[in-house]
């Protein structure tokens, strides 16, 4: 570290204080209860939702039971054997998953052929509303200068919409990085200065308690009692003033509605990973949305960003509980989204869905292993609802959502042994002696002749269930003439379906065994964590693609030496899951490169909104790299006076809270003779130990 000008050296307690938050206002907000009894009254009773509801759950229920009694004649030679006892019974568990979320995607589908979907245009004008509302933006260690330059998009779409004065906005950190939590608190010094706007705050917490819904529970009791609601956004959140407009004026005319959610489109996507979830996102997400949003009515659910909520009904009714037990089941809540709108939903307030609302926006993880490591503390987070699903109150339709949330990672395994049975099953008639006259007078022999035939047709039958969806949202981007322009034409949005059924039928088996993996570690007791969201490009290191893929390729291995030995045949009709095994090391280093060309466009690639064009300028623009924290304090007093108006007021130091990490930081600073010495044996929670106290910072900074 070279050595600095020593003459402005400034004291951290000599500088007058520049402290960018308001007036607190605390709201408080009730003790986390699951046992409470259910209340009613707040939200209107819709007629056309029981029938709505009826059809959806008789049509899973009639596809299942027709599907079973096929697989059930596949099975039966001369009675079923236990081994195909199970496989039948995972076969109609599977099956059951597989027609419900068809008998949605199909209402979704009738939904939007009779209803166009109609995005914010420019020229629609915009309703009145009069509310006070804030956007809170949690951070964790992200990126400043990016989370900034999309802040600054939103700011400036919504100030165009001549309501800017209603709104506030926070930035609420969480971040533990010492040199991030310090370019964050520049990087909002020279936004507030940009936009010339006093109603931009800024928040650091020092204890991460309950992390992004703690962080949410500490800004309501602290500043929620003057606003009327809040929008809540992730770090890679976007969306258009216009669009936020409209939510205030959604939830303004509905006073039993506490939460309205809007359906978020993946952008920015770069590696042929992202864009092909960004292209099915954008092409399917509509009418998958749309089908939910008819049959949830009031009683939807929360996906934790880009939605706007009803603050006095989220303090009331949403304060989450901690779980008994130990971890990763205990313990604080890790998806929390779920439980608050199923806690709302029971004190009587309304949980909506806007899916045709468009403007709202986020991004997705660069690379399959990227993916994978979100997924698995979302696995964590749903695998810990089975805690909440007996919860008292609660209406049917929010405990569905739990089970559905925890039957998306529990299909995983039950998918792998659906398949390890199968071939067991096949493995016991290569190798066990069929037994033609069983015990007992018998005229005829038993011949043990399964019908190939009719096995074929319920496979077929069953991927028609998987495939159709996909299907129908293409048929809708033909019928639209300005969706069929913006997706290239017909020929290309047809050729981008074929395509990403391809990549992710090559791409499932991998996750299949990731999500196995995860359910069982978590089962035993291994805690995902909480790691900071990668979001650049999805380049992935030899060593590392060799090492996250190997088991993935050794299960491929495993499977395709078991199913050669029993036949060709069983080899060849398990080619689809063994071939994305066998290959998982090319495929994600392929799907983690950048993909160039236009084959998985979407219409916000082609005509990019003005608020996500000013994003992308501004991140381009934006300064690249982050300093030492030290380093930076030291040169800059403005910031420095920020950094340390931000501190919360000293506390008598206790026996049972000592800072282990500031005492041995002291320790070096004091042990060190200059400046460069000390800030380079401090270690990172060193720093970030010394950074919470001003005058440890203060004695660290005068070093010369």
């Amino acid at each position: 570290m070279g050595s600095l000008n020593p003459a402005p050296r400034p004291a951290a307690g000599n500088i007058a204080p520049q402290r960018l938050l308001p007036r607190e206002t605390p709201l408080p907000m009730a003790p986390g209860d699951l046992t409470k009894s259910r209340v009613t009254g707040r939200v209107p009773v819709v007629a056309a939702l029981a029938w709505r509801r009826a059809l959806i759950m008789l049509s899973t229920a009639a596809l299942t039971g027709a599907g079973g009694y096929e697989m059930y004649r596949v099975l039966e030679v001369g009675g079923v054997t236990v081994l195909e006892g199970m496989v039948l019974a995972l076969f109609l568990v599977l099956l059951a998953w597989v027609t419900f979320s068809f008998a949605s995607a199909l209402a979704g589908f009738f939904v939007l052929l009779s209803h166009r979907p109609n995005a914010n245009s420019p020229e629609a004008e915009l309703p009145a509303i009069g509310s006070r509302t804030a956007l809170l933006l949690p951070t964790y260690n992200e990126d400043p200068h990016r989370l900034t330059a999309r802040l600054r998009a939103i700011i400036e779409s919504l100030e165009a919409t001549k309501h800017g004065e209603l709104f506030d906005w926070y930035v609420l950190s969480d971040s533990t990085d010492p040199d991030i939590w310090v370019a964050e608190e520049k990087a909002l010094l020279a936004l507030r200065q940009s936009i010339e706007t006093q109603r931009l705050y800024y928040r650091h917490r020092t204890y991460n308690t309950a992390r992004k819904a703690g962080n949410i529970s500490e800004w309501i009791t602290r500043f929620g009692a003057v606003y009327d609601f809040m929008i809540v956004l992730d770090a890679d959140s976007l969306m258009s003033g216009r669009t936020i407009v409209r939510l205030v004026h959604a939830i303004e005319t509905n006073p039993a509605a506490g939460l309205i959610q809007t359906l978020p489109m993946i952008v920015n996507a770069r590696s042929l990973f992202s864009r092909v979830q960004q292209f099915a996102g954008r092409l399917y997400g509509p009418m998958i949305a749309a089908g939910v949003a008819w049959w949830h009515g009031s009683e939807g659910n929360y996906w934790g960003h880009n939605a706007i909520i009803r603050v006095k009904a989220f303090a009331e009714a949403a304060a989450l509980p901690q779980l008994r037990g130990r971890k990763p089941f205990g313990g604080h809540i890790l998806s929390h989204d779920f439980v608050e709108a199923a806690l709302m939903r029971r004190a009587g307030w309304g949980i909506y869905m806007l899916p045709m609302l468009g403007g709202s926006y986020e991004e997705v993880p660069p690379s399959l292993l990227d993916f994978a490591a979100r997924d698995r503390r979302w696995c964590q987070g749903n695998l810990q609802h089975l805690a909440v699903v007996p919860a008292r109150g609660l209406h049917w339709v929010s405990r569905m959502h739990f089970m559905v949330g925890i039957g998306a990672y529990l299909t995983a395994p039950l998918w792998l042994l659906f398949l390890l049975l199968g071939m067991l099953i096949s493995l016991q008639a290569r190798f066990v002696r069929p037994e033609y006259f069983p015990k007992g007078f018998s005229l005829f022999p038993t011949w043990p002749a399964q019908d190939p035939v009719l096995a074929v047709w319920v496979f077929g039958a069953t991927m028609g269930l998987l495939l159709l969806p996909k299907l129908l949202s293409l048929f809708l981007v033909w019928a639209w003439r300005r969706e069929r322009r913006q997706f290239g034409g017909a020929l290309l949005a047809s050729a981008g379906v074929l395509a990403e059924i391809i990549v992710s039928a090559l791409m499932a088996p991998v996750m299949m065994i990731y999500q196995s993996i995860a359910v069982v570690e978590i089962l035993a007791g291994r805690d995902a964590g909480w790691q900071t969201q990668r979001r650049d490009d999805g380049t992935v290191e030899r060593r590392e693609l060799y090492r996250k893929y190997g088991i993935p390729t050794l299960c491929g291995v495993a499977m395709a030496a078991s199913a050669y030995a029993v036949s060709l045949p069983l080899l060849l009709w398990m080619s689809p899951v063994i071939v994305g095994l066998l290959f998982a090391v090319p495929i994600g280093a392929l799907t983690a490169r950048p993909a160039p060309g236009k084959l998985f466009a979407t219409p916000e690639d082609r005509e990019p909104p003005s608020v996500l064009r000013r994003a992308n300028e501004l991140s381009v623009a934006a300064e690249v790299g982050i300093k030492p924290s030290l380093v930076a304090l030291r040169k800059d007093p403005e910031l420095l006076a920020f950094h340390v108006a931000q501190l919360p007021p000293p506390r008598a130091a206790r026996p049972d809270t000592v800072d282990v990490h500031l005492a041995v930081g002291r320790a070096k600073v004091d042990a060190s003779n200059t400046f460069e010495e000390a800030a380079a044996h401090l270690s990172s929670r060193e720093v970030f130990s010394i950074l919470n106290d001003g005058s440890a910072l203060s004695t660290v900074l005068q070093k010369r």
